[in-house]
């Protein structure tokens, strides 16, 4: 089935056999597409296209309906898939697919509620406490630096690094970020600004608040590609 993904002020709308108006640009497009590429040695690829909610749950861009049903949740797939992640450089699809993920000879074009890269939860360890993401728990961590994190006071969002090829900066999921909401500590601007601190398990981190230089808020919550 052939669709159209339609941009309307950094929103996007998707439709069948036709368009919104007010529209700056559109693309069409058909899971699984193999456009051609001329020239020797040039090889077809086929040309898939998903969508991140801001829970990190992985999906077919053209799934009419999202919830925990449709979504992938094979843990194998979902490591593989993130850890072939990457910002879209390309020059196809990157204002509106601003991620791809390349496996093998498939190139999987990834739009975002917010950041593709969505903390989930809390994996305790002996040797300390990670942060599982995009839901294929133990398969996909990171070390989890308490000073690390940051809140946007406009939105409520909570942030974490990750890494330069994912866009620097990851959300973290929204139950969690509730989990955390109570060890938040604001300073002198009260709760106008991001916190400045952050209390965890018995130590008091001063928060860097690196996060802020990466992320930009729209009218509408959410962030940009830096």
């Amino acid at each position: 089935m052939l669709f159209m993904l339609c941009c309307v002020k950094n929103k996007f709308v998707r439709s069948v056999g036709t368009c919104f108006r007010f529209t700056s640009r559109y693309i069409t497009y058909v899971q699984g597409q193999s456009p051609i590429n001329e020239g020797p040695g040039k090889s077809r690829v086929r040309e898939y296209f998903y969508y991140i909610d801001h829970q990190g749950q992985l999906f077919l861009d053209d799934t009419k309906v999202k919830n925990f049903i449709t979504c992938f949740k094979d843990k194998k797939f979902l490591a593989f898939f993130f850890k072939r992640m990457k910002v879209n450089k390309s020059g196809v699809y990157t204002d509106e697919f601003p991620y791809v993920s390349v496996c093998g000879p498939e190139l999987n074009y990834i739009r975002c509620d917010d950041r593709p890269i969505v903390y989930t939860n809390i994996v305790e360890t002996d040797d300390g406490d990670l942060l599982s993401y995009n839901h294929a728990h133990d398969k996909l961590t990171v070390d989890f630096q308490p000073d690390k994190i940051c809140m946007l006071p406009h939105s409520g969002r909570v942030y974490y690094p990750t890494k330069e090829k994912y866009g620097h900066v990851a959300l973290v999921k929204s139950s969690l970020a509730i989990e955390f909401s109570p060890y938040f500590e604001f300073g002198e601007k009260g709760e106008y600004a991001p916190p400045t601190h952050f209390n965890w398990k018995g130590t008091r981190y001063t928060l860097t608040n690196d996060m802020l230089k990466y992320v930009m808020d729209f009218d509408g919550g959410g962030t940009q590609v830096q």
